[in-house]
Order: C-alpha cells, then structure tokens, then sequence
C-alpha cells in the first residue's frame, strides 16, 4: 500500500512538474503513472549497479555524481515510457533534483503512511 501511496504521488509531482518545467512533457492520463511505475523499478534494479559501477567518480566529486545518475534514470524512462519525452539532459537534470526534493516535501508533509 505505501508503494502505491508513493507511486500516486510521483506521478501527481511528474505532471505539475511537466507544467512548469521546460523540456519535460507527458502525453496522456496514464503516463504519469506509467512514469512513476517505470522510475521506481529503474530505481530499484538498474540505479544500484551504476552506483557499484561508478563509485569511484561518485566518490572522487563528494557524492554529485549521483545527480547524472539520476538525470540518467530520468533519460532512460523517457526512452522506455513512449508518452514521456525529455528534451535533453540538462531538462533531465534539472527534473530529477526538483522531483527528488518534491518528492521529500511531500513524503514528508503527507506522512509515511
């Protein structure tokens, strides 16, 4: 129930973000949903071995590294997710640290639960 709680609410925060960031666009009701389902298991199984993979680059800038990594996700969900397009990486960039800290706020906000 809590996967799908956060899942709901990312793909809330994919279509308001779509709105208001340039380069970001999400064709259709389902999509976002698609998108959120297609993050999380990115996220789950692809995100933690480019990790491994890169972690002495990830080390060697303090951890900022983790911010391509995650415009990386976002870049491969676009091309899985026909309805979602991401212009570039820099709009991919910029989604993902907005994403991730909404994401925060509204966990946090709206509880765990």
């Amino acid at each position: 129930m809590k996967l799908l709680y956060r899942m709901v609410i990312t793909a809330i925060l994919v279509v308001i973000l779509s709105h208001v960031l340039k380069g970001i666009h999400v064709v259709g009701y389902a999509t976002p949903f698609i998108v959120a389902f297609v993050l999380s298991l990115l996220n789950t199984f692809i995100k933690p071995l480019i990790q491994l993979f890169t972690l002495p680059i990830t080390i060697f800038t303090l951890g900022l590294f983790l911010l391509v990594i995650n415009a990386i996700m976002i870049l491969l969900c676009s091309a899985i997710v026909g309805g979602f397009v991401v212009d570039g990486f820099l709009p991919a960039l910029l989604f993902s640290v907005v994403l991730s800290l909404s994401q925060s706020i509204m966990f946090a906000v709206l509880g765990k639960n």
